[in-house]
């Protein structure tokens, strides 16, 4: 994939492309967007660097002991009576809203959804390869003018996608703060993946969108302080100067998927004001981060991961905050993702995996969330059927203002059940590990396993859950026997034969080696795609 970077007079001076470019990718990398990319680069990664060491400090803070709480020197962000920017027409309505990676096919099936937004995904469901990155920036911004398709040969025949004339809103989510470009350097340092995807979208698309009645969206993923969300304000407020737009046309939603990023809910959209759309329950990824942030405590213990759901204690105190902050704001509260799938194959099954989405869509609706995340064309019928019966005709909740929730820090905190850990829990998180890493490193990030569409964040619950159970006390099964790193290593061959037993598509021997020694290796490892992006 890589090759040894040359000095091209059509790039702009100090940057430097180290992999292929391939017929197309001159679309995309044009030097007046990578001019852009390197003026982003030089303004703003110094900040990004010391903002990662601010992590890295405070992850040393709660390894020793330290519980987080509400900021003290914030508190007057907290009290006050100021609310975000009016939202933009095109985002008033986000009942259901789709998620997927920038590949053709899911790019079309997701506008064509009838779900009111798509959010494509430069991160968590996708897999970075260099080739993935730029045909998915060649997709959207085909998809934008509407002359994306896509055909697919199979044994029945060709079937051939388009664009449908009414398609969802879109919304991009770029990579976090914490993952970097390797492809790409400017004066000698590789560029932050987000702001590489980022950049290179806004030049080519804001324009295109603004004329057509929408604009340049974005969703902001794996923010751990208001800091970070100040940084991507600095961000757009640049970009916009660059390219002649009004100040607020960029529009941005925060997922909360940090423990740390919910004791500062309000703090990051009073940073981002002017161009917020809001906040997002990012369920998935809270759990890793509660697991990751707590992990040498001993009284820290989780049950198996599919007895965590949004009605424990701490994720149920998390889910009414988000939608208090946000309503109190003038902005959008946009529930979680619900990754069961649609089972095509079993119908007792189908039934019980759509009553969960109901479930789950009816819960955040009647809280009074404006909208939730589905992971699968499938299921937006009967999502957008719960937001509807609740919403009728109103655009949003607004008016549920929750003034009867007073989460304190202890409720973030009261991580709940811890039990049971069963066998089959662990086999789980180690199939699914393994699973999901083969077919990441093999170039595919968003996976359906076991009836449930997985992305980085399953992974990243698997395998910091099976390393935090084997280091604290209460890590036994519920039939006694404790948890190990010996227990571990004899379990992962028998689900690595499974895995290939059953005829999928991956890297999965190379998987298995990776999960056993990020499950049983004293370091813990801050992000499992970190190591592996080194390797594709």
């Amino acid at each position: 994939m890589t090759s040894t970077p040359t000095a091209n007079p059509t790039l702009p001076a100090g940057l430097q492309i180290n992999a292929p470019l391939l017929p197309g990718f001159e679309t995309i990398l044009t030097r007046p967007a990578l001019e852009l990319v390197a003026k982003l680069h030089r303004a703003f990664e110094p900040r990004r660097q010391e903002l990662l060491a601010l992590r890295a400090l405070r992850a040393k803070r709660l390894d020793a002991g330290e519980r987080p709480d509400f900021l003290a020197e914030t508190a007057h962000i907290r009290a006050g009576g100021w609310k975000v920017a009016p939202v933009p027409a095109a985002l008033q309505c986000r009942r259901v809203e789709i998620t997927g990676p920038v590949d053709a096919k899911m790019v079309i099936n997701a506008f064509n959804s009838g779900a009111d937004s798509y959010m494509t995904d430069f991160e968590d469901s996708n897999s970075p390869l260099w080739t993935n990155q730029i045909q998915g920036q060649i997709n959207i911004g085909q998809a934008i003018r509407r002359t994306l398709t896509f055909s697919q040969e199979s044994a029945a025949g060709t079937k051939n996608y388009k664009l449908n004339d009414k398609i969802a809103t879109l919304q991009v989510r770029p990579r976090g703060w914490h993952l970097d470009e390797k492809h790409v350097t400017v004066d000698g340092q590789r560029v932050h993946g987000g702001l590489f995807d980022f950049g290179l979208f806004m030049f080519h698309n804001a324009a295109e969108l603004l004329a057509r009645g929408a604009g340049p969206y974005f969703y902001l993923p794996k923010l751990e302080s208001h800091l970070e969300a100040r940084l991507w304000n600095d961000v757009f407020v640049m970009t916009q100067q660059e390219l002649g737009l009004p100040q607020g046309t960029i529009r941005a939603t925060v997922l909360i998927e940090t423990i740390l990023a919910a004791f500062e809910m309000d703090e990051i959209l009073y940073e981002l004001k002017d161009h917020s759309a809001g906040l997002n329950a990012g369920r998935w990824d809270y759990i890793f981060s509660c697991i990751k942030k707590f992990k040498l405590d001993q009284s820290f213990c989780l049950a198996d991961r599919a007895k965590v759901t949004m009605t424990a204690p701490f994720m149920r105190a998390y889910a009414l905050l988000l939608l208090q902050t946000c309503h109190k704001r003038g902005a959008p509260a946009i529930g979680g993702m619900s990754a069961l799938i649609p089972i095509k194959n079993d119908p007792v099954k189908n039934e019980t995996a759509m009553a969960g989405i109901i479930a789950d869509k009816r819960r955040d609706a009647t809280d009074g969330y404006d909208g939730g995340w589905v992971a699968h064309p499938g299921l937006v019928e009967a999502s957008m059927k719960e937001f509807v019966e609740v919403l009728g005709d109103r655009l949003n909740q607004f008016d549920k203002q929750k003034p009867e929730v007073d989460v304190k820090a202890a409720d973030l905190l009261n991580f709940q059940p811890e039990t049971p850990i069963t066998e089959a829990g662990l086999r789980m998180n180690i199939n699914v590990g393994i699973h999901y890493l083969g077919a990441w490193l093999a170039g595919n990030g968003c996976v359906p396993i076991h009836n449930l569409m997985e992305d980085a964040a399953t992974a990243e619950i698997s395998r910091s859950q099976v390393w935090q159970w084997i280091r604290t006390p209460k890590g036994v099964l519920d039939d006694g026997r404790k948890i190990t790193a010996e227990l571990v290593r004899t379990l992962v061959p028998e689900e690595l034969a499974k895995i290939k037993a059953g005829g999928f598509e991956g890297k999965f021997d190379r998987a298995a080696d990776i999960f056993t020694t990020m499950s049983t290796q004293d370091a813990f490892e801050e992000f499992l795609t970190l190591p592996l992006y080194e390797e594709i």
